[in-house]
């Protein structure tokens, strides 16, 4: 048998270390894992009724690529209540999660040669999704400690060129918990309005700001924008791969053309279980932010304790700090963490284009474990 030629990508290779801090914490005994984005609280017992209804009662084959008028009729009312967002049922795409609402914007708006412009460090799949493009090019900017992981208009100036077709934002921000404050949005989609860009605005974490206001770009240009959403954070419902894309409707028709050879359409239950979150109680939203806003408290005082430097997040849930003092790269700091201590962190070289010395830990799990977690990251450290 002739041998392959190449072996796998960078992509590939900077996945799987991820992967392997997965496995081993998975089947250590005693673990603490802090490196998963995943809400640990239960999906609401509400948006579990009206799923099990709907399978009962037939909602179980496929639906439009869009998804159920009625699912897009709850979204666009959600979008004008919340988000300040003036749509209507044809301007959303229900999507099988944000994920692939976001893959399949890029895959409607990006050509051969068309650059790209991802935060840096950043959810890794922006730059997966991009490479899985025929031709298209990536290009990062930065999201400095230094400037509170906020981006420098004068940097995207530099950085933009007569190839660049897409912007993407992300606030709040994952891995760096950073919330854009309106005026910087603003900019942001000047600079979009400057360039003839489209601005592609990432928002799952919309619900989980803890400090400040977040602002949907499209509120500032509805025509450049495309806004994806997701059920996963707000909702803790991350398995039932439910998000949505929101865009001007030629556009939007773009997206939905995608959807279909990617997925078909979202589940028919988890469309059903995205009404119940809709239209039911939203006091559980709230729980789950007080209660993470409590454990990004603790943690930032078990980090001061041990003089770790940090950037206080405005939102998600997570915490992102350096770790360079004990003169490893992230991911081998990661592997030796786990090793020693028994404690599940991500590397942040997993969420950079460049080697780094930063680790992402999720706030997403139990405050006592969270806790002793940070207090074993520590040791290690000192």
């Amino acid at each position: 048998m002739k041998p392959i030629a190449r072996g796998p990508s960078i992509t590939v290779a900077k996945r799987a270390a991820i992967e392997k801090i997965k496995e081993v914490s998975s089947r250590t005994p005693g673990a603490i894992r802090l490196e998963s984005g995943v809400p640990d609280f239960p999906t609401p017992e509400h948006i579990i009724e009206a799923a099990s209804k709907a399978a009962r009662g037939g909602f179980t084959k496929y639906t439009l690529s869009a998804g159920f008028l009625t699912l897009r009729e709850l979204i666009a009312d959600k979008l004008a209540r919340v988000n300040k967002l003036q749509v209507t049922p044809d301007n959303v795409t229900v999507a099988a999660g944000g994920a692939n609402a976001i893959a399949a914007t890029l895959i409607a708006l990006v050509d051969n040669g068309d650059e790209v412009l991802v935060p840096d460090p950043a959810w890794p799949c922006y730059a997966e999704q991009i490479r899985c493009i025929p031709g298209a090019v990536l290009k990062t900017y930065s999201l400095a400690f230094e400037r509170g992981f906020l981006p420098d208009i004068a940097e995207l100036e530099e950085r933009v060129s007569d190839r660049t077709k897409v912007l993407i934002v992300n606030s709040p921000s994952n891995p760096l918990g950073a919330v854009f404050p309106g005026d910087l949005i603003r900019e942001l989609v000047e600079f979009a309005q400057r360039h003839d860009l489209y601005l592609l605005s990432d928002e799952p974490y919309e619900e989980l700001v803890f400090e400040g206001e977040h602002v949907s770009a499209a509120t500032f240009d509805s025509e450049r924008v495309v806004s994806c959403f997701s059920f996963s954070k707000t909702y803790a419902m991350t398995g039932w791969r439910l998000g949505y894309a929101v865009a001007p409707k030629e556009i939007s028709n773009a997206i939905t053309l995608t959807v279909l050879p990617l997925v078909s359409c979202a589940t028919s239950v988890s469309q059903k279980a995205g009404e119940a979150a809709l239209s039911g109680p939203q006091d559980c939203v709230r729980i789950m932010r007080d209660s993470y806003r409590d454990r990004r408290d603790a943690a930032i005082g078990v980090l001061a304790k041990h003089g770790v430097p940090v950037c206080e997040p405005k939102g998600a849930f997570y915490l992102w700090f350096d770790i360079s003092r004990s003169g490893l790269g992230s991911t081998d700091f990661a592997l030796r963490l786990l090793e020693e201590k028994q404690v599940a962190v991500r590397p942040g070289d997993r969420l950079s284009e460049y080697p780094n010395s930063y680790v992402r830990v999720s706030l997403a799990t139990e405050k006592g474990a969270l806790i002793e977690g940070l207090e074993r990251i520590c040791s290690l450290l000192e």
